[in-house]
């Protein structure tokens, strides 16, 4: 039988916050592979993970998480991560990846998955879906991401601040990911789109060190890398006036 690989998304950090069928995923497992930068510092998946399973089952993996300027390095790294993988395909029969967010939206699991279907084909590859940091904050700030017939934009700010302000000048709500190291240039884009008094952001949700507060209140301070922002809608008409 062909062995099953499979992303499961375990939320932006509250350890509540992983599905049941996330968690009889993680458990049902051989071996729950984690994501870890090149420090091989417990990260906020596996953080999470062991909530649920016991230690000795956990395997971390070197994935060049914030690699962006050196494709090669990369690709190599994307290449030794997927060798890793393998292995452990050929010798369990469920190999679980765990991934924050969603396996989905902007997980690394994509890129593994690609990897692994060239490295043993007949694999079959699965996702389990996450609770995503936007869902998360929008429910511990109390905005509202959608209404009526609303569209949701959800730019990840590491593609440049010109694509978040471009999105905010729609007539939706705007998500970002991703904006810590760029809060000054995001914090101008909301100002200039006239979109700053009803934004929030946060960080580390569902963690002790969490931070959830007014856009208004960003400055030229460092924020983690993994801040989430969301600019709601502009509404007006009262109940139900979008619809």
């Amino acid at each position: 039988m062909s062995s099953r690989l499979v992303g499961v998304g375990v939320g932006p950090g509250d350890p509540e916050l992983v599905t049941v069928k996330g968690v009889n995923a993680l458990r049902e497992a051989d071996v729950v592979v984690v994501p870890v930068m090149d420090t091989m510092e417990r990260g906020r998946a596996e953080a999470t993970v062991l909530h649920y399973v016991p230690g000795e089952k956990v395997v971390r993996v070197v994935f060049a998480l914030n690699e962006r300027s050196d494709r090669g390095r990369r690709e190599a790294a994307w290449d030794a991560a997927g060798a890793r993988v393998a292995e452990l395909l050929r010798a369990h029969d469920a190999v679980a990846f765990a991934t924050i967010g969603d396996p989905n939206v902007y997980s690394t699991f994509t890129y593994l998955a690609q990897t692994i279907a060239e490295l043993v084909p007949g694999t079959v590859v699965e996702t389990v879906p996450g609770i995503t940091a936007m869902q998360d904050l929008a429910a511990r700030s109390g905005a509202v991401l959608t209404e009526g017939t609303e569209p949701l934009t959800l730019v990840p700010v590491t593609a440049g601040a010109a694509v978040l302000k471009d999105a905010l000048a729609g007539p939706g709500t705007v998500v970002a990911y991703k904006f810590g190291r760029q809060a000054h240039e995001v914090a101008e884009a909301l100002r200039e789109t006239g979109r700053l008094a009803d934004a929030v952001w946060g960080s580390a949700l569902g963690l002790p060190e969490e931070s959830v507060r007014p856009a208004a209140e960003l400055d030229e301070a460092p924020l983690p890398y993994l801040s989430t922002l969301i600019a709601p809608a502009r509404r007006e008409g009262g109940r139900g006036g979008k619809l």
